[in-house]
């Protein structure tokens, strides 16, 4: 049987785990590094939790549920997902990505994966011709975030995906800004799906995590190789507090939307606001790919202001709102991305990409969006 999404929040396909013979609601932590063989030459299927856990194997059918995924891989954090997904690619490799990315992500391919001889190149995937432009003989896949962080920029996923398939080349999809919620990019062609789970999954801000979900054998086969042999699998607890956070993401996801379009709309009438970012908008030129592609628009706002000084002052003054890294749970933060997600990219990369300091932006959560926009009201002033 076939589950809506929002029911695949609480169970998944609602298929068993055998180790479930319990009758308990809320999945048990197996918080255990080991566990015994009932004989010799025999196991449980499970052995040592590096490889799997209970917890974990149930969190990770979830999300694959929600990918439509053949299989995920739960990861400690976010950029360690990331790490274990570069793992796939060799020396000499070549590898599209979108010019507008998550520092940390940047941060990974200009430090470790360059050293490492993969060669990186930042294009604007929103370019479909560009994108076809630069392939090579040795390009080997096309990395995206859609939207991008911090400028909210947005790429055709099915058009990529047809490029992609065309020259054989792996399409790798970032799409924790919009959650499985919003936007299920396996669908449209991606061969694996990469999540923060720290943030809109997990919804609380309580815990670190990461997801690679896999659209096939091979690829699943691959990864769970990786992560068995560098061990940076999701512990047992964390993994039972990514269940919990996953079983409210529908409903946290709709009313963090319903504010963000609420404080969207407002910032595009306050005098010392230059630019809002924001996917909803239909002034937004990702606006129409955007209805294509997915179900919602999210939570995430980048905005500009007139001045520094006006950056500077909002971010002291906010009382409610919370100045602070991260994003996706249910309070809303507010980020000077120059000085915090961003800080390891180059200033003139950064200034091209209009990362300046006049950009803020603002993870909007679940309070009463007027409390919301009476603290950037005063803030403002």
């Amino acid at each position: 049987m076939a589950y809506h999404i929002n029911t695949k929040c609480i169970y998944g396909n609602n298929v068993k785990n055998p180790v479930d013979n319990t009758g308990a609601v809320s999945f048990p932590i197996y918080q255990t590094a080991t566990f015994s063989h009932p004989d010799v030459g025999s196991s449980t299927g499970y052995d040592y939790s590096r490889l799997q856990n209970p917890t974990r194997e149930q969190l990770e059918k979830v999300v694959a549920s929600l990918e439509n995924g053949y299989d995920a891989v739960a990861f400690s954090s976010g950029m360690a997902a990331m790490n274990a997904l570069m793992e796939l690619f060799q020396p000499g490799d070549h590898i599209l990505t979108s010019n507008d990315l998550y520092g940390g992500t940047i941060r990974i391919f200009n430090h470790i994966n360059k050293k490492n001889g993969i060669e990186i190149e930042y294009i604007d995937t929103s370019d479909l011709s560009l994108v076809k432009k630069q392939i090579k003989d040795n390009t080997k896949a096309i990395f995206v975030e859609s939207p991008t962080n911090p400028m909210m920029n947005v790429t055709d996923l099915q058009e990529i995906a047809i490029i992609a398939q065309s020259h054989q080349l792996l399409f790798l999809v970032d799409n924790t800004f919009l959650s499985p919620y919003f936007q299920n990019p396996i669908a449209f062609g991606a061969d694996v799906v990469l999540h923060s789970g720290t943030k809109f999954l997990g919804g609380h801000n309580d815990t670190l995590a990461g997801f690679l979900v896999l659209a096939n054998e091979t690829l699943s086969e691959r990864i769970r190789f990786i992560l068995k042999t560098t061990g940076s699998g999701l512990a047992p607890f964390d993994s039972w507090l990514l269940l919990r956070g996953i079983k409210t993401l529908a409903i946290r996801m709709e009313a963090q939307q319903k504010n963000a379009i609420a404080i969207a709309d407002w910032l595009g009438t306050q005098e010392k606001v230059r630019n809002v970012y924001y996917v909803g908008l239909p002034s937004h030129p990702g606006y129409e790919v955007s209805l294509k592609q997915s179900s919602g628009f999210g939570s995430m706002i980048s905005f500009h202001v007139n001045t520094p000084e006006t950056a500077v002052q909002l971010l002291r003054k906010v009382r409610l709102i919370q100045y602070a890294e991260s994003l996706g749970g249910v309070e809303s933060l507010i980020t000077y991305p120059m000085l915090q997600t961003h800080a390891d990219v180059p200033e003139e990369e950064r200034e091209a990409k209009g990362i300046n300091n006049t950009l803020l932006r603002l993870s909007v959560g679940i309070e009463y969006v007027e409390d919301l926009i009476a603290d950037l009201a005063q803030a403002l002033e």
